[in-house]
């Protein structure tokens, strides 16, 4: 794992400045140094107006009562793309403005979804080790059998029960 981060901190930047090296010798330097503001310009520009519609989705889909995982995975591939378009570099720029197209997006999402998928184990319910219909896991002395009397003092009481039927409420 170290050793393909460590990869992709050397190596792409390696090949984006070969291309940016290459795109130079056959334009200008002018030409170049502005096609990456450019791109970094327009593409945060793009980054900035899908940014605000996935957050305004977020917000809809929280609203309805709905979780709302298309929309924070969209939010982080929008911030990515957001990172990698201000990163300067051709590779970094396609890969970027790719990102901000929903149809590639939502390919890399599911890319992403299934490789993720294997990783992780998801148990919904208790974490206890019964299986269905077995009942409760806990051993026969984990049973606490007790009697009390906690007194009350009926003056004082009143201000810890909650509300009844409105009262209270504004």
């Amino acid at each position: 794992m170290i050793w393909r981060i460590f990869l992709a901190f050397t190596l792409i930047p390696l090949v984006e400045l070969f291309l940016l090296w290459k795109l130079t010798t056959a334009t200008s330097l002018p030409t170049t140094v502005l096609l990456v503001l450019v791109t970094g310009f327009v593409g945060s520009l793009l980054a900035r107006r899908q940014g605000i519609q996935a957050w305004r989705r977020f917000h809809l889909a929280i609203g309805e009562g709905r979780m709302p995982g298309k929309e924070i995975q969209d939010g982080l591939l929008i911030a990515f793309a957001a990172a990698m378009l201000l990163t300067p570099g051709l590779l970094t720029d396609v890969a970027g403005f790719l990102l901000l197209i929903p149809v590639t997006r939502e390919m890399v999402r599911g890319y992403l979804a299934s490789k993720l998928k294997h990783r992780f184990h998801l148990q919904i319910g208790p974490l206890s080790s019964s299986r269905p219909g077995e009942g409760f896991s806990g051993h026969a002395d984990d049973v606490v059998d007790a009697e009390g009397v906690h007194p009350v003092d009926h003056e004082s009481s009143h201000d810890r029960l909650p509300p009844r039927d409105g009262d209270g409420l504004q």
